[in-house]
């Protein structure tokens, strides 16, 4: 299955046991008001559902999945233990949904992101930067669909990989296409696909919020190396006709 390919062998599941290893910049999120949000006390309903998704949120991304527990979820929102029953059947389920909610949302935002996009380049150019600015403002849930992709049950692993597949397609259609027209030069569609997701999703393990780069600066130089990698010889001319081949002599 291609999602489960990309996932163990394009570089979307986070290594065993780094969990903090070498990605100093996710340590660095300190509490937002959606963490105190989380901890509302006496609140119901669907309040109560949203404050136990941001405790969850927050707790599996400090401590993990196995090592959260129910009880120190319902101590984080205020709520007694067998409360959390009214809203979430296990702890494998508010797991599944956050990861599930993200992936949704990545692809929504990504929709958005590429219409009225016209040309497999302005295409290519705006799924880079969109995927790159999305990745630096969601880190904690980019974080946990990777790094506990594992502990999902295999029914829930499916639907999460089935999810990942719809994105990857976006991607591969892009450049697909960008074939069809001469306008790129790749030998393998699968493999540059995964490959250019492995690259753009790489920053979450170095990026950090005010360092020396710009967020601008950084979309841009992921840009011209996606770009640079699927471009034929005669790049230039391509540019130069405003996305599409130019022509051949003789």
């Amino acid at each position: 299955m291609i999602g489960q390919q990309l996932v163990e062998a394009a570089g979307f599941q986070a290594h065993n046991g780094h969990r903090r290893a070498g990605i100093r910049g996710l340590d660095t999120l300190g509490w937002s008001s959606e963490d105190e949000m989380a901890r509302t006390i006496g609140s119901h309903g669907p309040t109560t559902m949203e404050a136990i998704r941001k405790a969850g949120l927050r707790l599996i991304f400090q401590h993990g999945y196995e090592a959260m527990s129910l009880r120190q979820l319902a101590a984080e929102v205020g709520i007694q233990p067998g409360s959390l029953y009214n809203h979430i059947s296990t702890k494998q389920e508010l797991l599944s949904e956050l990861i599930r909610d993200h992936i949704n949302d990545l692809l929504r935002e990504l929709e958005l992101a590429l219409r009225d996009k016209q040309g497999p380049v302005e295409r290519l150019r705006a799924f880079v930067a969109f995927h790159v600015s999305y990745h630096m403002n969601r880190k904690r849930e980019v974080f946990i669909a990777n790094s506990e992709l594992r502990s999902l049950d295999p029914h829930n692993y499916e639907a999460v990989v089935a999810l990942r597949g719809s994105y990857e397609r976006r991607l591969a259609d892009i450049l697909s296409d960008g074939v069809a027209q001469g306008v790129f030069d790749v030998d393998d569609i699968q493999v540059a696909t995964f490959a250019i997701i492995a690259l753009l999703t790489g920053l979450c393990s170095w990026y950090r919020p005010g360092g020396r780069l710009t967020k601008d600066a950084i979309i841009a130089a992921h840009e011209k190396l996606v770009l640079s990698g699927v471009m034929p010889r005669d790049a230039e001319a391509v540019r130069a006709s405003g996305g599409r081949a130019a022509p051949h002599s003789g």
